[in-house]
């Protein structure tokens, strides 16, 4: 019986600037417009939603769930700075109140690769020690890698470094099939190689030279990696975070359009096994 759902990170809506922020409200119905089931924000949406129980009820509101938190910070030091480790206790507090919600951590790419060897275990030090205290008080956490040129973890040479490095006790990966694309790697052969730490996903589609494409008109293969997951009896989120140029112009329009996608293509696939 397959358990998937699928949800919408902001991102999205970060494509065009800062315009959406402290507009998570509006986002929510337009997920829910578009036929999705939750939402993953990433924290500087949130700003008057930081309060958990004001939280609630806009969820409550738009008829969603809280899918994912996204903490993004840049984990440089050996291990968080006083700042970074306050923000990571501030969200651990706030997703407190979602007990079926994600703590997913995003390292910020920076400008180049130097001095990867140490960057690389810098960041696994930090996101192990946060995801290890949202643990301790049973929060579901997990990682996720980008692809950016700045990325310290965007090859299968980065993969293995940190998807070894991680904590399995006390956070889980993310693959993004769109970013794994970016990084020349096939997405079915890194979600096949790690599929027993996965506990959330990410899907965005790539045009075949590396342009982000619409979901479901590039040439990641959606339908078989979605027909994977429900074989392999994964149970969690799908979330949805369209980065084409169209979402520069019209995040709204492209969500609405990906929620035809999915009820056409992907839906059918989760809900026949259901």
């Amino acid at each position: 019986m397959s358990k998937i759902k699928l949800a919408c990170e902001t991102y999205t809506w970060q494509m065009p600037g800062e315009q959406y922020k402290g507009k998570l409200e509006h986002i929510m119905d337009i997920c829910a417009q578009a036929g999705l089931e939750g939402i993953e924000p990433e924290t500087s949406f949130l700003q008057h939603l930081e309060d958990p129980f004001v939280m609630k009820d806009a969820l409550a509101k738009s008829g969603l769930e809280l899918a994912a938190l996204c903490v993004v910070e840049d984990w440089l030091s050996p291990n968080e700075t006083t700042d970074e480790r306050e923000r990571g206790d501030k969200w651990i507090s706030f997703i407190k109140h979602f007990p079926e919600a994600t703590l997913l951590t995003v390292q910020m790419p920076q400008s180049d690769r130097a001095n990867l060897q140490e960057r690389q275990v810098n960041a696994i030090n930090c996101i192990n020690d946060l995801c290890r205290r949202a643990a301790d008080k049973g929060i579901k956490c997990s990682n996720h890698p980008n692809s950016p040129s700045g990325s310290i973890f965007r090859i299968a040479s980065d993969y293995e470094v940190l998807l070894n490095g991680l904590d399995n006790d006390a956070v889980g990966y993310c693959p993004d099939i769109g970013h794994i694309a970016k990084g020349g790697m096939d997405p079915m052969v890194i979600l096949k190689q790690y599929r027993s730490i996965i506990n959330l996903v990410h899907y965005k589609d790539m045009h075949i030279d590396g342009r982000w494409a619409a979901t479901g008109e590039g040439d990641i293969d959606m339908i078989a990696i979605t027909k994977y997951l429900v074989d392999t009896s994964y149970e969690g989120w799908i979330i949805m975070e369209d980065e084409c140029d169209e979402a520069i112009t019209d995040p709204d329009g492209l969500t609405l359009r990906d929620g035809k996608y999915i009820d056409a293509e992907l839906r059918p696939l989760i809900q026949e096994n259901s």
